[in-house]
């Protein structure tokens, strides 16, 4: 998703597109660059809770709780 974000908006730098997420872009293209902006960051939200451990956090907020 980070990827493609951030492909989609260099790539609507030079107004070209993908044609999958064309559909963006019926909102105009302010639109267009905040949703591809959010999938750039979705994704990024996305990686980060992939690689958390959260066998450690749960411990960690177990210990910190007594």
């Amino acid at each position: 998703m980070v990827i493609l974000g951030i492909s989609a908006l260099a790539m609507q730098m030079v107004g070209v597109q993908w044609a999958f997420l064309q559909f963006l872009e019926w909102g105009g293209l302010l639109l267009a660059f905040v949703l591809k902006a959010l999938m750039v960051i979705g994704g990024i939200i996305l990686i980060v809770f992939a690689h958390t451990d959260w066998e450690f956090e749960r411990k960690n907020s177990e210990e910190r709780e007594e």
